[in-house]
């Protein structure tokens, strides 16, 4: 699922306009407002996938915005914008439910990774609801997992032996290779199918609020504890947790995860009655795990605990036997989502596919084939509409990245954007 409708709101415009300018280059379709009650008025007239707000503005707040965002449309993202010296409303906001946090200053490569943490949120939420209506229908469960290597199907073979069973579950391979792919399967392939499947990115929740996401929490627990809330844990009660990228989350809070998983019993930030349930551990990673050990980002009396049965799921520049049927599937997949006529590779599309090494494995084929999709018109898709080039960043031309370059450079910060902004406007009005 993507993201394509986006609304800015900042009421300083060197801010708005170098979020929309950053956005705008990544071909998305991006709105501002000056202030939060422009954005309102805005939000009551149109359905964005994302907002970006600011957390101070006069009259309207960022968290005012937030409020009427969850009011009117409930799966839109919000990511909240806040400097360092008022971080704690941004910890406020994302107790409200906002998705994500921008500190100022940011760079664009910020941005960028906190738009593609939104669209993977957006394209799980969309997976698992499309599972669940399979359940409802009757139709198999399992998601489909495309691939002929010899690799690929040993690892369905093993899904369908583990699945039945309780075990805990640690799915290792390079970002992007579909880890949450086989998790699902092992889910949907389970005696739990019919029960909740809760993914927690321990990557994108700030340290002081992993304790809470993870167990929940008191009213009065903390400052902005106004209500008795839930953990994933709890929420996964009966079903399967899957731990996306586990080596991310606090080596202090890892003794209470490793006690909740053994005891299945955890107490709620500022309760003292233990909390009972029934959860299926899966957990994800792509570091090296010895490393991550050494360099004390995992207890290895926790990775011991989630390691019962290892899966590794190679890169799929070793597997090219899976490069075309998965090109296939999100081929069939993406024309569906975007109403379209089923679509057809050219032999020599194929071969292109065939001849490139997939530095984003599984998911950088899936933005090809997205991107191809969207701007063909023609029932063919040929090698050239396949934005693929040799430095292996398929996500642009070449073209693009020439006129890209030098303007905005990655870890530039926002000062230094801000005078860009600024230089460049000089230069437009003396033309």
């Amino acid at each position: 699922m993507s993201i394509d409708k986006i609304l800015i709101v900042d009421d300083e415009s060197l801010v708005r306009n170098f979020l929309a300018e950053t956005l705008r280059r990544k071909n998305l379709d991006v709105f501002t407002a000056e202030n939060g009650e422009k954005a309102i008025v805005m939000l009551k007239e149109m359905t964005f996938d994302l907002v970006i707000t600011d957390m101070r503005m006069q009259e309207v707040s960022g968290i005012d915005v937030l409020r009427k965002v969850k009011e009117l449309s409930p799966s839109t993202l919000v990511v909240v914008v806040t400097g360092f010296g008022t971080i704690e409303n941004a910890v406020e906001a994302m107790r409200l439910g906002a998705f994500n946090y921008l500190i100022k200053p940011f760079s664009p490569e910020t941005i960028e990774t906190v738009i593609e943490k939104a669209k993977d949120h957006l394209s799980l939420i969309a997976e698992n609801h499309y599972l669940k209506q399979q359940l409802k229908n009757g139709a198999p469960a399992a998601p489909k997992v495309a691939g002929e290597s010899p690799a690929i199907k040993q690892i369905l073979d093993d899904v369908t032996r583990i699945a039945k069973s309780n075990a805990s579950i640690f799915i290792h391979g390079e970002s992007g290779t579909g880890k949450e792919v086989i998790a699902q399967a092992i889910h949907f392939n389970s005696l739990r199918a019919n029960k909740p499947f809760i993914k927690v990115n321990c990557a994108a929740i700030p340290d002081t609020l992993v304790e809470s996401e993870f167990f929940g929490h008191e009213k009065g627990a903390f400052t902005g504890a106004n209500a008795k809330k839930l953990g994933r844990f709890e929420l996964a009660n009966g079903g399967t947790l899957l731990l996306d990228e586990v080596t991310e989350i606090p080596i202090l809070l890892q003794a209470k995860l490793l006690r909740a998983i053994q005891e299945q019993e955890f107490e709620r930030v500022g309760g003292t009655k233990p909390v009972k349930v029934d959860v299926r551990i899966i957990a994800t990673s792509n570091r090296d795990m010895k490393e991550a050990i050494e360099q004390k980002k995992l207890r290895e009396d926790l990775y011991y605990r989630l390691n019962v049965v290892p899966i590794h799921l190679p890169p799929l520049r070793e597997r090219s036997m899976d490069i075309l049927p998965l090109a296939e599937y999100f081929l069939e997949k993406t024309c569906h989502e975007n109403h379209k006529e089923l679509k057809l590779l050219s032999e020599g599309s194929k071969q292109k596919l065939l001849n490139y090494s997939w530095p984003g494995n599984a998911r950088e084929l899936a933005n090809i084939i997205e991107r191809a999709v969207v701007m063909n018109h023609s029932n063919v898709i040929t090698e050239d509409n396949l934005y693929i080039n040799d430095a292996g960043l398929g996500s642009e031309t070449k073209t693009t990245k020439q006129q890209t370059k030098g303007l905005y450079p990655v870890g530039t910060h926002l000062k230094e954007l801000e005078k860009n902004l600024i230089i460049e406007t000089l230069h437009s009005q003396k033309k």
